[in-house]
C-alpha cells in the first residue's frame, strides 16, 4: 500500500519528502492525539482508517472526518506548534508513514506546489466535516449508517472491517441498541453482514442507494478539487 498524498506529488516534492518518513503501526482505538494536545507528528496513512473526533461535554464525542490513505492526519488543526481541535482516534488498524512535524513544515514551506496539494486536502476534508455535521442533523440513522460505512469501506483494505455495535454507535452519536436495529434493517436487506466484533458490505451498490446524498457530494467534492479519492477494492 502506499499514501496516495504523497504519490500525487511530483517527484522533486517526494524526493525532499520521503528521506524524513518512518512507517509506524497504529491499533484500532489508539488515540493518535487527542484535543488540546500539540500535534509534533504528521501521519501519512498506508492503510487503516483515521477518524477525526470532535469531543463534546463529558468526554462524549461524535466523528467529523475519516482519513485514509488518501490524506494525512496532524497538519489539519493548524500551524505545527498549535493545539489540536479534534481527537484522531485509529477506526481500523492500519500503518503510516510518519514525519517529524519541524521537518514536514520546512518541506512545505520550500515547496509551492505541495502547499497547494495540501491546501487541495485540507479544502475537501473542511467539506467532509461540514458535510458531516449537515448530514447527522438532518437525515435518517439508516441513511447515516450506510454513508459512513461507505466512507469506511472506501479506506479500508477489504469488505470485512472490525467494528462493534459501540464502535459505531460512538462514530454516529447515537445509542448502541439503535444502531443494533439499523444495523439489522441493512443486513435483512442483504446489504451487510454482521459478527460479534465485525461487519461485512456484501453489496456496495446498493449500499450506495440506500444512502443519502452526503456520500456522493463529498466524493464530487474531492473530484473538483483534484484530491485522491480512495476507493474499496472491488467497488
Amino acid at each position: 500500500m502506499t499514501n496516495l498524498w504523497i504519490a500525487s506529488l511530483d517527484a522533486a516534492d517526494r524526493a525532499r519528502l520521503e528521506p524524513h518518513l518512518a512507517e509506524k503501526t497504529f491499533y484500532q482505538g489508539q488515540m493518535i492525539y487527542d484535543a488540546g494536545e500539540a500535534v509534533d507528528q504528521v501521519w501519512f496513512p498506508l492503510n487503516g482508517v483515521v477518524s477525526l473526533m470532535t469531543v463534546l461535554p463529558e468526554d462524549k464525542m461524535v466523528e467529523t472526518a475519516a482519513i485514509g490513505r488518501e490524506g494525512l492526519v496532524g497538519v489539519t488543526c493548524g500551524p505545527m506548534n498549535a493545539r489540536a481541535s479534534s481527537r484522531a482516534i485509529a477506526q481500523i488498524e492500519g500503518s503510516a508513514a510518519c514525519c517529524p512535524g519541524d521537518v514536514f513544515s520546512e518541506v512545505l514551506g520550500d515547496s509551492p506546489s505541495m502547499r497547494n496539494a495540501l491546501s487541495r486536502f485540507t479544502e475537501s476534508l473542511f467539506a467532509q466535516v461540514q458535510q458531516t455535521a449537515a448530514c447527522n442533523a438532518q437525515h435518517r440513522l439508516d441513511e447515516r449508517l450506510a454513508r459512513w460505512l461507505l466512507t469506511l469501506h472506501d479506506r479500508a483494505s477489504s469488505d470485512r472491517f472490525d467494528l462493534t455495535q459501540s464502535d459505531i454507535a460512538g462514530m454516529l452519536g447515537v445509542r448502541r441498541a439503535t444502531v443494533s436495529e439499523v444495523g439489522a434493517e441493512l443486513e435483512g436487506q442483504k446489504l451487510i453482514r454482521r459478527g460479534r466484533g465485525w461487519v461485512e458490505v456484501l453489496d456496495r451498490q446498493a449500499l450506495e442507494k440506500a444512502s443519502c446524498g452526503c456520500y456522493g457530494a463529498m466524493r464530487n467534492v474531492m473530484k473538483d478539487l483534484g484530491v485522491p479519492r480512495p476507493r474499496a477494492p472491488n467497488a
